[in-house]
């Protein structure tokens, strides 16, 4: 049977257990305050913390909210920097299921006003640090050819459109560029239906018609295994990111008016003047040279393209070199040189001053790839001479 404990007793025993119990309280509200207290520092270092971007729309407008009717706080144009606070994905007024992704910014203007402006229209710092890294390990590359967009289309970040983590912004249809290298990649057969690739709004799906895909599948001439893309250097006033990638079915090549009539049943993939100080290169780098009518003296790449066969991965960049000389005296053109049929790869290098120059390109031969430097000068006559490689001269003999 239990020991019923005296009144006295259990008073004594409750008044020594009060200032443990009002200790562990304390504790308890210590800790909780504790843990409030890095909580919100935690939240206020997130919401504290900021990054830059660059606008890459040629305006856009800081709104006072995400909302449809909400109020212009400031215009912002390319190239312009801003400083984002925060992100936030808001639905689409035009469709429900899909997203916008809208940044809030703070302007650099004398009121440093702050807003929202949707993501689209900037590039992040470090989107932009990629773009100028890519940049600065091809400032050595000279201009291969020029193009310009026939429609809108992504700039990317690498050869791929399997997803839109890559894209640094859309450019607009008619935008031109130098073009520094090339690649083929196996054809993507995902989430767009069609081949080209404009750029989405941030934060949406895209979406699949079926029946451009059908089209596609009927037509002989998508039944392609592989697809394009160029490596393109852009000048300041199209892009803020000097250099990235664009799917090769939007480029149109802008061959210049000096030497487009003399393409016999191949087609121009690589051009450069003969004719201009390659000393230093870097005063043509955000040159438009598709604009460049003056008649000169060119060295070109030609490739063929049959009809019926399919494209592959590591197939040749040129098969044909083509060294094409100009007359001042009789303001015509004539062919200096011309190669037989070759096994050709990028980069074209051209080097030297004056009438004295060298140009190299890569070609198989026998024993493998190999870089092969052809000679340019002038003879007696001023008439401009091309010596090839040895390697080519015993090719042609045999």
């Amino acid at each position: 049977m239990q020991r019923r404990m005296p009144p006295g007793e259990l008073k004594r025993r409750a008044e020594s257990e009060l200032p443990m119990r009002k200790f562990e309280t304390h504790l308890w509200l210590t800790l909780l305050v504790l843990a409030a207290a890095l909580l919100a520092a935690g939240c206020t270092a997130i919401a504290g913390h900021t990054s830059t971007g660059v606008v890459v729309a040629r305006s856009a407008q800081i709104r006072s909210s995400t909302a449809v009717v909400a109020a212009d706080l400031l215009e912002v144009n390319r190239g312009d920097t801003i400083d984002i606070l925060d992100t936030q994905d808001v639905p689409d007024p035009s469709d429900n299921s899909k997203k916008e992704r809208w940044y809030r910014v703070r302007g650099r203007d004398a009121d440093n006003t702050e807003g929202w402006i949707e993501a689209r229209n900037i590039m992040p710092d470090d989107v932009l640090a990629k773009s100028r890294k890519l940049s600065d390990e091809d400032k050595d590359l000279q201009s291969q050819a020029t193009g310009q967009l026939h429609a809108g289309s992504n700039l990317r970040l690498s050869p791929d459109r399997t997803n839109n983590e890559n894209i640094m912004m859309r450019l607009d249809s008619g935008s031109s560029f130098e073009i520094i290298g090339w690649k083929r990649v196996a054809k993507f057969k995902g989430a767009e239906g069609s081949e080209s690739d404009t750029a989405p709004k941030a934060g949406t799906a895209a979406s699949n018609n079926k029946k451009i895909q059908q089209e596609d599948e009927d037509n002989p001439e998508e039944q392609e295994t592989t697809e394009l893309w160029y490596k393109v250097r852009l000048s300041p006033s199209i892009s803020p990111a000097p250099e990235g990638w664009i799917f090769g079915k939007q480029v149109e090549l802008t061959v210049p008016s000096d030497i487009i009539y003399y393409r016999t049943g191949r087609e121009f993939v690589a051009w450069r003047r003969l004719d201009e100080d390659t000393s230093d290169d870097s005063s043509t780098k955000t040159k438009d040279v598709a604009k460049d009518t003056r008649p000169g003296s060119w060295v070109i790449l030609e490739k063929s393209n049959p009809k019926d066969e399919p494209h592959k991965i590591d197939e040749p960049d040129f098969d044909r070199i083509y060294v094409l000389g100009y007359e001042k005296h009789d303001q015509d053109h004539y062919t200096a040189y011309r190669s037989q049929d070759v096994e050709g790869y990028l980069p074209l290098r051209i080097e030297g001053k004056g009438a004295n120059k060298t140009f190299t390109v890569r070609v198989k031969d026998s024993s493998g790839v190999k870089d092969m430097t052809f000679k340019i000068y002038r003879d007696d006559h001023g008439v401009m001479r091309c010596t090839p490689p040895d390697e080519m001269k015993a090719a042609r003999k045999r």
